[in-house]
This record gives C-alpha cells, structure tokens and sequence, in this order.
C-alpha cells in the first residue's frame, strides 16, 4: 500500500460514524426594523436612487426629467415597453449603445440597498452591466432585511445565473477621488413599484 492509499484510508477511517446534521446559520433578523427606509438610506449610500411611484408612467416621467436625452431604451419586463426589442436572442454585445436598461428585481435588500437579478428578471445577463443607466423596478413587499435572510430566498438551483446589484459601479483608484460609473452603468435608479 503506497503513502496515497495509506493516507485515504486513515481519512475514511477517521470519519463519524454517526451522520453529523449542520449547524444552523441564523438569520440576524431583528425586530421593529423599517426595511423600506433602511433600504432608501443604504441604496442612497451607494450612489442608487430611489422614489416610490403607483404606476410606469409616473417612473417614465421621472427618467424623462432626469435623462432627456435618452433614446435607446431596453426593457427586460413587459410593464414598461422599451425602444429596442430584447429577447432571449438578443446578442449581448448589442446592448452595448443602449441608454437605459429596465428590468424588475426579484427582491431587495435592505441591510445593502441591493437587488437580486437572475436571468429571469434580465433575459440578457447584458442588461445588467452595458446600458449608460439602470432602472430597476422593486415591489416594497420584497424587501428582505439582510443577506442572511436574503440567501434563504435565492434558488441557486432554478437559476443559472444571478447576482446582487446595488447602485452604478464606483473607484477611487486614480487620485483617491470617487468616479461613479468607471466600469458598467453611470447611474442606478430604483422605482418602488408593486408587482402587477
């Protein structure tokens, strides 16, 4: 028996007997806490913005005023029709000219001011990451409070993609200055809207 085997074999033998349950990761939640604010404060700390509105059109108006010049408009969701047709086809890099992105998060959460995407609330993974601003629809009901609670609602096994995003992306490697928008979209904006 050479020193591999020997090795495996007192491995196997070391093992319990008993089969051992894993320990429980508790989920930190904490009582009274007011997910919707912390979720506005720490979306806000991110560089995101956020506005409750009752309708798309109230959303449109908004992003009207806040980018006028916007003129390619893609949408992952039927709620709020886009300027450019995105499928499942749809080529990933043809996102790339696209103004704003829209699509609905699964979920938030308030402990990072984050949303969950998955290839689902995308259809393109693209969405995500190559249009100049992102505009994420959010149902104030599904906010989760923290990531604890968060990943007990994440199905790595119904996906095979997914991520949490929380505001545009950000450096401060070139002169210790904070550039928002360096990598990725320029600016994040999420509406508290319910599901329809």
């Amino acid at each position: 028996m050479d020193s591999q085997q020997q090795i495996l074999k007192h491995l196997i033998n070391s093992l319990p007997k008993n089969k051992v349950a894993h320990p429980g990761v508790p989920t930190f939640a904490k009582p009274g806490v007011d997910l919707l604010a912390q979720f506005k404060d720490h979306l806000e700390i991110a560089a995101g913005s956020c506005y409750e509105v009752t309708s798309i059109a109230e959303a449109q108006q908004i992003m009207a005023q806040k980018l006028p010049e916007a003129s390619l408009i893609v949408s992952a969701t039927q709620e709020w029709p886009g300027t450019v047709n995105l499928t499942s086809q749809t080529r990933p890099h043809d996102l790339e000219p696209v103004d704003i992105g829209v699509m609905r998060a699964e979920f938030g959460v308030a402990e990072m001011g984050s949303v969950w995407l998955t290839e689902n609330s995308m259809v393109v993974n693209s969405i995500g990451f190559l249009p100049q601003h992102l505009v994420i629809l959010l149902d104030p009901e599904a906010i989760s409070e923290n990531m604890n609670t968060a990943y007990k609602r994440v199905s790595l096994v119904a996906q095979h993609y997914g991520c949490f995003m929380m505001g545009p992306s950000a450096t401060a490697d070139i002169g210790a200055t904070m550039v928002h928008g360096a990598q990725g979209a320029r600016s994040l904006t999420v509406f508290l809207l319910p599901s329809p």
